[in-house]
């Protein structure tokens, strides 16, 4: 499976009497109506059902925490799906072999699956703890690995994150108290509260939802000037180290390049939209600025829900059949050849945003919550639509995370951390007609603030894997026990200057193949040091 059950989930939340040695589970029922009902008692859960079995079972362990879970479970199985945590691991023995009537499934989850941190606010996939914030599906976040990103890190005050998507409203409680404007931008259309709201919208405040960089500030400003980018220059000199720019422009600028060259020579790195039009107004020639510039991540759309195809085929009035939200897929949806949903599929319709050989990462635009609705509108809604500019926010809010949690992280690294630790996509059958023109895959945020973890604290082993890299410029510095590269390409015009403190390991399946464009430089360097300490997030386990 893409996405095992087991990974998992909270305990930040937990009552200090439920310790994370405890044994969680999760168990699939076998009817979506099964709904046990418990009574508190003291730190436990006592059973108040009537089925004799479940009772005689229950009367045996001790429970802290049985609850239904929206996390990783397919449509299927999404009201089937229990997270529980007990005080022994005999449960799962007892529930699957005597209540078989009931449970269908079950699983312990393992111990490095509980490295996770959830806000009360995150939606319907909390697990531990009550979500007290909007019931909405942010399952989008949980597929980035958000939660194992916020075990080490939910941002910091000390690092503010820019936006330039239009006006944004300062009084709405998701940033109220968090947010200087340096320029008013545009009408109150939400597209700026949308942008500001996926980075940086305040987490764990029993409000709303939560966005990726919940603890960082906001400092605002206005779009275009897309010759001089003034706006964006004045945040980089008041210290803004990661500025979303959700807007596009046409034209090709040099002084705009040289800006952008400036400002990244400053310790500012942009993320910005690749843009909106369709693969067949584009074929993949049109560029568009600022994310076609050099040393802007430029961020495009790919589908992230569903495991399989035939999770989520659906029918038009037509009779056509598609499939939509594949996990992967760039775009939207997946047709099927011949509308026979048993041959091998293809794109079709035709849904994708736009892609170029300038664009390094692909994050969700369907399915994500609309920040813009709920605070213009109070409307609890998810996009619709195939857009870039929910896209940027997401990778905008992820660099945050990664400047919070190391704030002496080179700005010319930030981008290799992203692509090293990118979902890879390349083997999807659909997506190679598009190779070269969506980056280096999936974002992942997860993985990505653990590298920087990693990279900074000895002991740690830094994997660098899973990639088929031809292409880009990639610097890595670490000063972990060791660095391992292994299942990993670096070949063609992939260039790599690694320095490890303490040792470099080349591992199976791994391709150095650069040529005459290409180069690669490995250094050991034992006087290496941490420059900052790392700004662990409060009730880090030492």
């Amino acid at each position: 499976m893409r996405f095992p059950l087991f990974i998992l989930i909270v305990f930040l939340f937990v009552n200090p009497l439920i310790s994370q040695e405890n044994p969680w589970f999760y168990f699939r029922a076998k009817d979506t109506l099964f709904d046990p009902v418990f009574k508190k008692v003291g730190n436990t859960l006592v059973y108040a059902g009537n089925d004799k079995i479940m009772k005689s079972i229950f009367e045996k362990h001790t429970i802290y925490e049985f609850k239904k879970t929206y996390k990783w479970a397919k449509r299927k199985n999404l009201k089937k799906t229990f997270f529980v945590i007990a005080k022994d691991e005999f449960l799962l023995v007892d529930l699957l072999q005597k209540a078989s009537h009931v449970f269908e499934h079950g699983e312990i989850i393992p111990e490095e699956a509980k490295k996770i941190y959830e806000p009360n606010d995150f939606g319907l996939t909390s697990t531990i703890g009550k979500n007290i914030g909007l019931q909405v599906n942010l399952d989008y976040l949980d597929v980035l690995g958000m939660p194992q990103a916020w075990y080490y890190t939910t941002g910091s005050r000390n690092v503010n994150i820019g936006i330039s998507d239009a006006k944004i409203d300062t009084t709405n409680l998701e940033f109220k108290g968090k947010i200087k404007v340096f320029k008013t931008a545009g009408l109150a259309d939400g597209h700026g509260s949308n942008s500001a709201g996926i980075a940086a919208a305040q987490g764990n405040n029993g409000y709303g939802a939560t966005g990726v960089c919940f603890d960082c500030g906001i400092y605002s400003t206005n779009y275009g000037d897309f010759k001089n980018f003034a706006q964006l220059v004045e945040l980089s000199s008041a210290g803004v180290r990661v500025i979303n720019c959700s807007w596009v422009g046409s034209k090709y600028y040099p002084e705009a390049q040289a800006v952008v060259d400036g400002m990244f020579a400053n310790g500012t790195i942009l993320v910005a939209g690749a843009g909106n039009r369709s693969w067949p107004q584009t074929n993949g020639k049109l560029k568009l600025y600022p994310a076609s510039y050099k040393n802007v991540i430029s961020v495009s759309s790919v589908m992230y829900k569903h495991e399989l195809v035939n999770d989520n085929i659906l029918t038009l009035e037509s009779g056509d059949h598609y499939a939509e939200n594949i996990w992967g897929y760039v775009g939207r949806t997946i047709g099927f050849k011949d509308n026979d949903t048993l041959k091998k599929h293809h794109i079709w319709p035709i849904s994708i945003t736009t892609l170029n050989e300038e664009v390094d990462l692909l994050a969700p635009s369907v399915g994500q919550f609309r920040f813009s609705q709920f605070i213009l509108k109070s409307l609890e809604i998810h996009n619709q639509f195939e857009v870039t500019s929910p896209t940027g926010p997401l990778v905008t809010g992820t660099i945050g995370l990664m400047l919070s949690l190391y704030p002496c992280l080179p700005i010319d690294e930030v981008e290799t951390i992203l692509k090293f630790t990118s979902s890879n996509i390349d083997h999807i059958e659909a997506n190679k007609p598009y190779a070269g023109m969506y980056g280096a895959g999936m974002l992942h945020t997860g993985r990505a603030v653990e590298m920087v973890y990693k990279m900074f604290e000895e002991g740690e082993t830094v994997f660098i894997e899973n990639q088929n890299f031809t292409r880009w410029d990639f610097k890595h510095t670490s000063v972990s026990e060791k660095v391992v590269i292994t299942n990993q390409t670096f070949a063609e015009k992939a260039t790599l200057l690694l320095t490890a403190k303490n040792k470099i390991v080349i591992g199976k399946n791994t391709v150095l193949k650069p040529n005459s464009e290409g180069s690669l430089l490995f250094k050991i360097d034992p006087t290496l040091e941490r420059k900052c300490e790392l700004e662990l997030r409060e009730g880090f386990p030492e």
